[in-house]
């Protein structure tokens, strides 16, 4: 490898999400230590507000050829030898054309990284994707995943290598995620005396099912003093604002919109909730648990893996809206049981999650 290796990642979209925030994170680490070009195929490149000033990175949304795959692929392949880049970095499946462009007859080391799906594949994998994976990875290096079930899936499913999967859990940084929570953070928000704070950070998209916590929330006890915050923005607000309205609780539900200093709000938030259809491995679970926050979630992708015994109860089927709401009645009725199974996701994210392992994890398979 060159002393300032290049590498090129393509996202579907560089807007603000999990994964390119990650990456963001990922990329801040190792400052100069490696030169990036950051692709967004969709257009929004929102996220390059997360790196930091002096960082190597060029980002751009891609302008190629919208139809006929033959033409994409020699679009792809003419920019990637433009670019000569020492790694190409594919993100889920909106990236994986150029993860087969590439296949075809290899330009440079390939790595692609599988984070989650979209609600279309909530619930199984769609044949025609399976058989595209599987031609479309074939010659990648490494398929890096976050969670177990990934693991799961790309080994059994889309019948690729084992010893080609690799498992990076997805960390966080216990120290900022354990600080007090700022005033003014999240702006025109403030935590009223006695109340409890239910809370979510989650672009407003269909598979977040933010109206399912919005109505899991309408049905909770009134004799509770409570909030809902909703951190994140997306196409789905007007949809959610109406929902709230018409539930009758859009008094009591703050949307609060993006907000890029997530560390400085979580702690307003007394119990993180997550409603989503399809997950891996959160990053917001792990921001959650290194707050100290009690988390009630639903039983989707390794959520329930990751959490400590004394948390495990409040992670609920998927399909039972009624448990999701006994699990927020018990904390939210109980002070103890909310603060132990808190105390319980800090200890676990500072033993096993904290970041430093992940960015290791991250360095062998750049320089690998």
């Amino acid at each position: 490898m060159p002393a300032q290796p290049h590498l090129l990642h393509v996202f579907p979209t560089f807007a603000h999400g999990g994964v390119p925030i990650r990456i963001s994170t990922i990329i801040n680490h190792f400052g100069d230590r490696y030169r990036h070009t950051v692709l967004s195929l969709d257009g929004p490149t929102d996220c390059r507000s997360r790196l930091k000033p002096g960082i190597p990175a060029k980002v751009e949304a891609y302008d190629g050829p919208s139809t006929g795959l033959p033409g994409r692929l020699r679009a792809i392949r003419r920019y990637i030898k433009s670019q000569a880049p020492d790694l190409l970095l594919t993100f889920n499946w909106g990236a994986t054309e150029w993860a087969l462009a590439n296949t075809l007859s290899p330009i440079c080391r390939h790595v692609h990284l599988e984070s989650g799906f979209g609600v279309e594949e909530a619930e199984r994998q769609i044949p025609r994707r399976v058989y595209f994976r599987r031609l479309a990875l074939a010659r990648a290096s490494q398929i890096v995943v976050p969670s177990f079930t990934l693991v799961r899936i790309a080994s059994d499913i889309w019948k690729l290598p084992r010893r080609k999967i690799t498992h990076i859990p997805n960390g966080v940084d216990c120290v900022t995620f354990s600080r007090a929570p700022v005033e003014g953070i999240p702006p025109g928000f403030e935590k009223r005396p006695g109340e409890l704070i239910l809370g979510t950070v989650a672009p407003l998209r269909a598979e977040k099912n933010i109206a399912r916590l919005l109505q899991v929330f309408a049905q909770l006890p009134e004799s509770h003093a409570t909030r809902l915050l909703l951190i994140g923005d997306g196409d789905q607000r007007p949809h959610l604002e109406a929902l709230a309205a018409e539930l009758g609780v859009a008094d009591r539900v703050v949307f609060a919109g993006h907000c890029e200093e997530i560390d400085k709000l979580l702690g307003w938030i007394d119990i993180f909730v997550m409603t989503s259809d399809t997950e891996q491995m959160p990053n917001s679970i792990l921001q959650a648990m290194a707050s100290g926050r009690a988390i009630a979630s639903f039983d989707v992708g390794d959520v329930k893996a990751m959490l400590p015994d004394a948390n495990k109860d409040f992670v609920t089927p998927k399909e039972s809206d009624v448990a999701l709401r006994r699990s927020l009645e018990t904390l939210l009725g109980d002070t103890a049981v909310r603060e132990q199974s808190g105390a319980a996701n800090r200890a676990q994210a500072e033993e096993v999650y904290a970041a430093e392992r992940m960015f290791a994890a991250y360095e062998k398979v750049f320089d690998a």
